[in-house]
Parts: structure tokens; C-alpha cells; sequence
């Protein structure tokens, strides 16, 4: 029975995922959006979480947490200064996921992971004459 198990395999051995899921974090924190799959999404969206909430508590021992976890200082950095100070006043949810659809070589579910706060630019469409 697998009652109680929350951790998502994603068909890798425990390193190998807990790299990707703390690749997968540094880069929504620096780049504020990441296309992804919706289990990879999943997993991520766990652990963003996690280190937004060790951010805004901000002390040493939690900067050091979330590197030992993250791996990446500038990350880490940038997790404690811009984001984590931007949800303040938020309780959690700091994450939206986004469906794209399916891609076409796999029909594996696509899917945007965001930050809640990030504002999204309007699609312009021109119209060729």
C-alpha cells in the first residue's frame, strides 16, 4: 500500500530528482516562469514553497537551509532579497500552474509555473496588412 507517500518519483533515483527539483526552483527564481511537465510542475511547486516560507522567516540558519537544499548561493540570494519579501503579507500559495496543453513528440502535459505575484505580459496580436 503507498498510503502516506507523498514524494513523486519522476522515474529517478532520489539524487538525480532532488537536483532537478532544486534546478527547477533556482530557475523559477530567476527567471519568475518556467515551462515544464505537470508532475515535474508538481514536485517543484512543493518545494518553491518550502523555500519562499524559509525566506521570509530570514535568518542565518535558514539561508544556509535553503542553500544546502538549493545548492545555488546567487538563487538563494535573489530567493531572500526580491522574492520571499514579496509575499510578506501572504499566508501560502505562492505558486500558479498554468496548463499549455500537450506536447507533440510525447503528449506529455505541459504546463507555466509561476510565481502568483508575477504579472503576466498580454499576448499583442498585430494584424498583417
Amino acid at each position: 500500500m503507498r498510503h502516506r507517500k507523498k514524494t513523486v518519483k519522476l522515474g529517478r533515483t532520489s539524487a538525480h530528482r532532488n537536483e532537478l527539483l532544486a534546478n527547477l526552483v533556482c530557475a523559477l527564481i530567476d527567471n519568475k516562469r518556467i515551462k515544464t511537465t505537470l508532475p515535474k510542475a508538481r514536485a517543484a511547486r512543493s518545494l518553491a514553497e518550502k523555500m519562499v516560507t524559509l525566506g521570509k522567516k530570514g535568518t542565518l540558519a535558514h539561508r544556509r537551509q535553503a542553500i544546502s537544499t538549493l545548492k545555488q548561493v546567487d538563487s538563494v540570494k535573489e530567493l531572500f532579497d526580491s522574492v520571499a519579501p514579496t509575499f510578506s503579507d501572504r499566508s501560502g500559495g505562492y505558486t500558479r500552474i498554468v496548463k499549455l496543453g500537450r506536447r507533440i513528440s510525447d503528449s506529455s502535459e505541459m504546463v507555466l509555473l509561476e510565481w502568483v505575484d508575477s504579472v503576466v505580459a498580454p499576448v499583442v496580436e498585430t494584424e498583417a496588412e
